[in-house]
């Protein structure tokens, strides 16, 4: 996680010096600005998500074990994670952990406002031409009406990755379905759907392929702080310290 906000660091300060080199301004030009807007938008919310994502799974010792042996069981012969050959798509529990922290810990809990271009009424209120309509989908993510506790276990506040099995598996996260929607939904949603996915996909695999997870001088994971902070993205209010015991040797390191 640190060496993907260092990367995103590194990119913006190449991009400064190669502004400061030439006489005009490279965050004049519009494909730039688009550029920055990548860099800073997709960065700031994968690893917020990432962040999350380990910390929820450091806290359920069981959802951990089971993300963890999904993983080495797919890149045992390879030693090391990859897009190749499908394999990525085909870790189902890991999947259906980055699905269950989405709904708990959207990284944009507000989505983008939208305007209401026309009289309408919701659930009884009129909403005048005009308005200007917020969506909480961190709301949505908790609402016992979207997601009622499973005989299994599970309340809509517990991390429960199980409860996107069993024909909950079709609810995605590309705006089809409205009780999750982390990137919003209809023709604003949020472009880099694809990109954001993949992102978190191979590197929380490769964290959980190459190392074990601890938490120095706390004895019951479970107690871990989950305090959130609200910036630009809803991260985590105190930092994430974990201690990485290797298991797979990291190529090239």
């Amino acid at each position: 996680m640190s060496m993907q906000l260092q990367n995103a660091h590194a990119c913006a300060l190449f991009l400064t010096i190669v502004s400061s080199t030439y006489s005009y301004s490279l965050f004049n030009d519009p494909p730039s600005l688009h550029m920055q807007d990548l860099f800073s938008g997709g960065g700031e919310t994968v690893a917020t998500l990432l962040v999350w994502a380990m910390a929820e799974l450091i806290r359920n010792p069981m959802a951990m074990q089971k993300a963890t042996a999904e993983v080495r069981r797919a890149f045992a012969l390879p030693g090391v994670v990859s897009e190749g050959e499908g394999a990525l798509g085909e870790l189902r529990y890991l999947h259906l952990v980055i699905r269950e922290t989405f709904r708990l810990h959207p990284p944009g809990p507000l989505l983008l406002p939208r305007e209401c271009s026309e009289p309408c009424q919701v659930l009884g209120y009129d909403v005048p031409r005009g308005t200007q309509v917020l969506v909480n989908v961190w709301a949505i993510g908790r609402d016992e009406r979207c997601w009622p506790a499973a005989a299994g276990g599970g309340s809509p506040e517990e991390f429960w990755p199980e409860r996107f099995e069993d024909g909950a598996e079709a609810v995605d996260l590309r705006g089809n379905n409205f009780e999750l929607l982390p990137f919003g939904a209809g023709r604003r949603m949020c472009p880099g759907v694809a990109f954001a996915l993949a992102n978190i996909e191979l590197t929380l695999a490769s964290l959980l392929f190459h190392f074990d997870w601890e938490v120095p001088g706390m004895a019951d994971p479970a107690k871990l702080d989950m305090a959130e902070a609200l910036g630009i993205t809803a991260r985590r209010k105190g930092d994430l310290l974990l201690r990485p015991v290797l298991r797979m040797p990291v190529p090239g390191v």
